[in-house]
């Protein structure tokens, strides 16, 4: 039937809502299938297992972070996108968010994941970088390239544990508030390179937020 989704597409989708709603440690192969309503033996057939399923998400995550991180590296993105650019990698990162939020343990159990999320760091390094020394070009920063590299590294421990981080301090917050609020750490970690007009910048952040948070 035209448009029918392959049992394989829907064990991923079923299984990355469940990751992500219930925690990967508290979803088993069997509450997958019966979420989707098939025999464990049908699922087992197209995954043997759920790391399986998981190195399968990886690869599909790794794809799309990698295309959004490669941007502004490949090309300076417009001043006015930065922010925007924040967003769209915060939200990818969400989509996948119970990789993240069991980071440690799921890098352990597979070291081929381990080996591609180093490489994701590595990016997310060189994105970071890449708009910081546009900012600071168009002078809008100012910045010596050893602050650039701080801030950089502030900003990937922001995108790699804010998940984390929310889950431990603001456990149900809702989706909205995990991403206008992480994106709002990142200009704040920004913030005291604007020079005189650090103060305009934090205030116009805050009005940011606190529209986005309305709005949502």
């Amino acid at each position: 039937m035209a448009g029918k989704v392959k049992t394989r597409d829907r064990v991923l989708m079923t299984s990355l809502d469940l990751f992500n709603e219930e925690g990967e440690p508290n979803v088993t192969t069997v509450d997958i299938a019966n979420e989707m309503d098939i025999s464990p033996g049908n699922l087992y057939y197209h995954f043997k297992g759920k790391d399986v399923i998981i190195s399968a998400l990886y690869e599909e995550f790794d794809q799309r972070i990698r295309e959004v991180l490669q941007a502004p590296v490949d090309k300076p993105l417009a001043l006015e996108d930065n922010w925007y650019y924040l967003y769209v990698v915060f939200e990818e990162i969400y989509a996948f968010r119970f990789f993240y939020r069991n980071l440690t343990d799921i890098l352990t159990r597979d070291a081929t994941i381990e080996a591609k999320f180093r490489r994701i760091l590595d990016l997310k390094r060189k994105s970071i970088t890449a708009i910081a020394l546009a900012l600071r070009d168009a002078e809008v920063i100012d910045a010596r390239d050893h602050e650039i590299h701080s801030v950089t590294e502030s900003i990937v421990l922001i995108l790699t544990y804010w998940l984390t981080y929310q889950e431990l301090t603001h456990r149900g917050a809702s989706d909205a508030r995990i991403i206008h609020t992480g994106v709002f750490q990142i200009m704040s970690a920004l913030a005291p390179y604007f020079g005189e007009g650090q103060r305009d910048f934090v205030e116009t952040c805050l009005n940011m937020l606190n529209e986005a948070l309305a709005n949502s």
